[in-house]
């Protein structure tokens, strides 16, 4: 039988995934909803995301891109949510756990429910029903710019269920793209969130003038930081330094493209968040993330210091220049 994949979102993380699963040679059916109706319009005209990656050509059929959304997740069998988290609830805000029952639903969302103070696994299971093996993650150190380029990028696709989680990861290779599976969907799900608080960090630093070397000695406390924090939530055997929990903390941490890294250098810089958040015109996950984990972290209280931080600086308006001064006592 061939799959049937729908995609649920239209950024660019989106845009990037519609073309894996394009270039992907393995027979499946793809499916695209996104909000926008004018976007939808000028896809099915110009083959084109008119706001994101528009370099990327999208090969799919007109009908197969809605608006509807029932009616796409009605024809899936996996469903990509790839929305910012912070909006997560108001997309699916139409849809019954019947609607979803049976199906596979992968996230693509590198971030926690606001309110629900929850990673994206555990709220389809709370508000859903979703079985826990009917739930995969896409990690990784993977920026969408560079897909669109098609250079060389790594995923890491988990699931408790590792067949399942092989046979996505087999709808996604390309020539640029490779995959690698994993049984840590806890992990790598929170490892995905962390690393945009860290890449927030980084860039306060960068924008307050601190130079590579404390940037080095910041990220390899923020790799540590990771495990004692995931190796809490779920104490497994897990090689912290595979990519999709070292790779992608310094990709995120480093890259032009992060938009992390971008937040929280104009937040170093001087800028408050609202301003940031406008001028980026872009979400930024990380400033959501902080705040969450911030809140799950006093049931585990791991020790958090650069996270702390962070939270200091975005939701208490203390001075990145005193919190950051502060850290640096705190690293080692």
């Amino acid at each position: 039988m061939i799959p049937k994949v729908a995609m649920i979102g239209g950024g660019s993380w989106a845009t990037a995934i519609i073309k894996m699963l394009s270039d992907n040679f393995s027979a499946k059916e793809i499916y695209w909803w996104m909000r926008n109706a004018d976007a939808i319009t000028h896809i099915q005209k110009y083959k084109h995301n008119p706001n994101y990656l528009s370099s990327v050509e999208v090969r799919i059929p007109e009908d197969n891109i809605s608006d509807d959304i029932a009616a796409i997740i009605k024809k899936a069998d996996f469903i990509i949510l790839n929305v910012p988290a912070a909006f997560l609830k108001e997309t699916l805000s139409t849809i019954t756990p019947e609607q979803l029952k049976g199906k596979k639903i992968v996230s693509a969302i590198k971030g926690i429910v606001p309110d629900e103070n929850q990673i994206i696994g555990e709220f389809l299971q709370h508000k859903y029903n979703i079985p826990l093996e009917d739930i995969l993650v896409i990690s990784g150190p993977c920026h969408a710019e560079e897909v669109a380029l098609e250079k060389l990028s790594y995923l890491t696709i988990a699931s408790v269920n590792v067949g399942l989680a092989g046979f996505f990861a087999n709808l996604l290779n390309t020539r640029y793209i490779k995959t690698n599976v994993s049984d840590d969907i806890f992990g790598t799900e929170y490892a995905a969130v962390l690393k945009n608080i860290y890449a927030v960090a980084s860039g306060i630093c960068h924008g307050i003038g601190y130079g590579d070397n404390f940037q080095a000695v910041l990220i390899s406390n923020a790799i540590r930081e990771i495990k004692r924090f995931v190796d809490a939530v779920h104490p497994i055997n897990r090689d912290i330094m595979e990519s999709a929990y070292l790779g992608d903390l310094l990709v995120t941490a480093y890259s032009q493209f992060s938009r992390n890294r971008t937040f929280g250098n104009m937040i170093g810089k001087g800028y408050t968040v609202k301003s940031a958040q406008l001028e980026m015109n872009m979400i930024a996950e990380g400033y959501y993330a902080v705040s969450c984990m911030h809140h799950i972290n006093k049931k585990y209280k791991v020790d958090m210091p650069i996270s702390r931080a962070v939270y200091a600086i975005l939701y208490e308006k203390h001075s990145p220049h005193i919190e950051m001064r502060l850290l640096t006592e705190q690293l080692n």
